[in-house]
């Protein structure tokens, strides 16, 4: 509860709240609208009456753009025993109960179980490194998501996917066959109820119409040296260059090859006793990272779009 010392001290929630366990019961609302007096009180009011307390509220007002960002992570008092189907019934619930306010704050809004994974399809080529963190974060419970497939236009990570268990889809492109390329994969897509889907080196620009369909849930990974050295070997011209850090960037895919807003980047410092091996191996690491972070992020709800910026309330 939210507001009231008979239900909640200053320490944290009632002790029957607490005996719930972690994952049970609790919920993320994400959303945005225009800037005002009064969302917040809003918000916490309407918590307060379904019975919920916060446990993490992140916000941010842009002024010079008048638009309010908030995301809330709270627990329900009256969810129905510990499974993952009454919190389903609730969310539900919450979900119905919230939206005549979502409609008279103008809000673009979400709200999900707590510990909810989305699911989300791997696109790949032959560099494995990003691929097989995102598999081992994922087996690992580390990242909130369920890997559906793997899709590679080479069949060369057919058996790294085997071992994690998880089906492999290899569709081939050519310029002459990238429509029904395409075509494939968004049947995919569909048919397995795929929420985002993330370009782990994934070395084939999509079409505008596959961006357009994918917007706001495709993730693409590249190296921060872009545009300054472009196509082959970048690493090689930056070592040709004499680059003093190495870095990438997690964005999100739009029709703009590698512009699309940004989440995620991560900067290594480097120096000339860095040979172009070193550089590339540097550079998985900064690619994991910032791919991981980004995946993250975006499953546990903590971004939202603005624009062609992105607002992350960590």
């Amino acid at each position: 509860m939210i507001g009231t010392e008979e239900k909640r001290t200053a320490a944290g929630p009632t002790a029957a709240a607490q005996s719930r366990g972690p994952g049970t019961g609790e919920f993320v609302l994400t959303f945005s609208c225009p800037d005002s007096l009064g969302i917040v009180q809003s918000v916490a009011d309407f918590l307060l009456k379904q019975e919920c307390y916060i446990v993490d509220l992140k916000q941010f007002g842009d002024r010079s753009a008048g638009h309010f960002f908030m995301r809330v992570h709270f627990a329900s008092t009256a969810a129905p025993g510990d499974t993952a189907a009454g919190d389903t019934t609730v969310v539900e619930q919450l979900r119905e109960s919230f939206a005549p306010l979502a409609g008279e704050w103008g809000m673009d809004w979400r709200l999900e179980r707590h510990d909810r994974k989305q699911r989300i399809l791997v696109m790949v080529s032959k560099y494995d490194h990003c691929l097989n963190d995102l598999l081992a974060r994922a087996r690992s419970g580390e990242l909130p998501v369920e890997i559906a497939a793997v899709v590679s236009n080479h069949p060369d990570l057919a058996g790294l996917a085997a071992w994690h268990e998880i089906p492999f889809h290899h569709i081939p492109v050519t310029a002459a066959t990238k429509p029904e390329a395409e075509g494939a994969l968004l049947e995919l897509v569909e048919a397995l109820d795929v929420e985002l889907v993330v370009l782990a080196r994934y070395m084939q620009v999509l079409s505008d119409s596959a961006t357009a369909r994918l917007a706001g849930r495709a993730i693409n990974i590249h190296h921060s040296f872009l545009p300054s050295f472009k196509g082959a070997k970048p690493y090689h011209q930056a070592h040709e260059r004499g680059v003093k850090t190495v870095g990438a960037t997690a964005h999100y895919v739009n029709s703009e090859l590698d512009e699309g807003p940004i989440i995620a980047q991560q900067v290594i410092e480097v120096d000339h006793t860095y040979t172009p091996a070193d550089l590339v191996s540097v550079g998985k690491d900064a690619e994991c990272k910032a791919l991981t972070n980004a995946v993250r992020w975006h499953a546990e709800g903590r971004i939202i779009l603005s624009g062609n910026r992105t607002v992350i309330l960590r």
